[in-house]
């Protein structure tokens, strides 16, 4: 997690907690002029949209103050989902038994991309296996990764 995002998570992430919510992991994705700031939120029973709205105007107002994001940005205040990120050891952990997806930053054993079972965590690796291998993937090295949904 780059030191802008670790400032935000530390500035917002109290907040989100004060108004009764789980605050669940934060994005920063910028796509040539467009910018968005994205931040999920859970709590138990799920997150309805009006939930959303009171989280965004409390955000924004400690955003307005601070003024960490020196460029326009959009603040999106949003559920984790059917495909919920995982940003933390501890959420990997949640979700040991689920299927998961897992793009990395740097490629690992010749591929950036998995998908497979998320079987646990050791230490600071993820262990995933993916057909009949089981893999190790350093969490430091994970950009992204995601609950596969189950309809069973």
């Amino acid at each position: 997690m780059s030191s802008k995002l670790k400032q935000l998570q530390a500035l917002l992430a109290p907040v989100i907690v004060a108004l009764g919510y789980e605050y669940w992991g934060i994005e920063f994705s910028a796509q040539r002029r467009h910018v968005i700031l994205r931040i999920y939120i859970d709590k138990e029973g799920g997150v309805l949209v009006d939930n959303c709205v009171t989280v965004s105007r409390h955000i924004s107002g400690v955003m307005d103050v601070e003024d960490l994001i020196s460029v326009k940005y959009t603040l999106e205040v949003s559920s984790p989902g059917l495909e919920r990120p995982l940003f933390t050891i501890e959420q990997f952990i949640k979700f040991i038994g689920k299927q998961v997806k897992i793009r990395l930053r740097s490629k690992f054993d010749g591929r950036r991309n998995f998908q497979g079972l998320l079987c646990g965590v050791e230490e600071q690796d993820i262990v995933v296996q993916v057909y009949d291998h089981e893999l190790l993937l350093p969490i430091d090295i994970i950009d992204k990764a995601n609950i596969v949904p189950s309809f069973d």
